[in-house]
């Protein structure tokens, strides 16, 4: 049995087990249990969710969002989307492991690889009649990247809590997927072939992203005049955030406005009487997070268009989202594969041209 180590641990987060539980559930506990717009958590048939893959220290708390909204009580099978941070690839790719490990246990968590097995023999068929295929991460990409890493220790620790009397060993496989460079006709492919697993209750899926990196190190410095003076407050939680059910053109009008944003330069200085930066990264998050609201992948990819909004996992969330709406085209037309966002927060807010900041999300979708 091969198994992949917990590579970033000690680093990004603790290496000691018992450490480690405390804190995720001290984060757990600092989420309420009934949250305005959204209702209790966790929320029933909640199986899909998005949330951050940076430091604990970072991102930690934002993520317990999520997964405090996540229902395993079905599941049999997790699949985890995360994007490639490190290796070129336009297309997805599956682990050649067994196995991966978290600091909470000496046992590790079991992978599907029988599936694993059946979904790299299986062929995707973009909109143009093309096939696409699944490729492979040796044990070494797998270790580089972080993005999946990161909600291991959140979805073992949750395991642990629903079964503490079962060995690691019998816990739900996990189906980890890195996602590369993928256009929007490969996203569909894929998105139809997921959709059949996704339509299944025993099945959750987790898809991780962090949302807007801005600054000169991140090659994005988009600046918004005509965003709000006053913006929320971070961090923001349900009851300030977009959510499925807003009128249409309430979202154009989100989108439209961020739209006519510019880059600035190192030697750019904000006048006083213009909004601050951190208040239009605050405006495009926003504006994207209300374009995944919609439920169309369509809507999500033009603000992405519109503003270059650094969202590094837009590629799984545009799978995730082709999934949804393969997923709900036959059912009837209510909020159900509508993402329901929880929480924003971000690293820092920007003042100057020379900052950064990254910022975080957490959301849930229903079936």
């Amino acid at each position: 049995m091969s198994s992949r180590r917990a590579s970033h641990s000690g680093s990004w987060y603790t290496d000691n087990g018992r450490a480690l539980a405390r804190q995720l559930d001290g984060w757990l506990g600092l989420v309420p249990d009934t949250m305005d717009k959204v209702g209790s958590l966790p929320t029933a048939g909640a199986r899909v969710i998005i949330a951050p893959h940076a430091g604990y220290s970072y991102s930690g708390p934002c993520a317990a969002y999520a997964y405090k909204a996540l229902d395993l009580s079905k599941a049999k099978r997790i699949f985890i989307l995360g994007p490639s941070h490190h290796v070129a690839l336009s297309t997805l790719a599956l682990p050649t492991l067994t196995s991966y490990r978290t600091p909470l246990s000496d046992e590790p968590l079991p992978l599907d690889t029988e599936l694993i097995t059946q979904l790299f023999a299986t062929q995707a068929t973009r909109p143009n009649g093309s096939k696409v295929s699944f490729t492979t991460m040796t044990k070494s990409v797998d270790e580089d990247e972080h993005s999946i890493e990161m909600h291991l220790p959140y979805v073992h620790r949750l395991l642990q809590l629903q079964y503490p009397d079962a060995p690691t060993s019998e816990y739900p496989p996990l189906v980890p997927i890195m996602v590369g460079n993928t256009s929007a006709a490969t996203e569909q492919a894929f998105g139809n072939l997921l959709a059949p697993y996704l339509a299944d209750p025993s099945n959750a899926f987790v898809i991780s992203s962090d949302f807007c990196h801005w600054g000169l190190r991140f090659r994005y410095t988009y600046y918004v005049p005509q965003a709000p003076k006053r913006g929320p407050s971070l961090p923001v939680s349900s009851d300030q955030l977009p959510q499925p059910g807003s009128d249409a053109n309430s979202v154009s009008d989100r989108i439209e406005m961020v739209s006519a944003g510019h880059h600035l330069r190192q030697r750019d200085r904000i006048p006083s009487r213009e909004p601050a930066i951190h208040e239009g990264i605050s405006a495009f998050d926003m504006a994207t997070m209300a374009a995944i609201t919609t439920g169309s992948a369509k809507n999500f990819l033009d603000v992405i268009d519109r503003t270059g909004n650094t969202v590094c996992g837009r590629h799984p969330i545009g799978i995730i989202m082709a999934a949804l709406e393969n997923v709900t085209a036959s059912r009837p037309a209510d909020k159900q594969g509508r993402f329901y966002f929880l929480r924003y927060e971000r690293s820092s807010d920007v003042e100057d041209v020379s900052d950064s900041s990254v910022s975080y999300v957490s959301a849930f979708a229903v079936l």
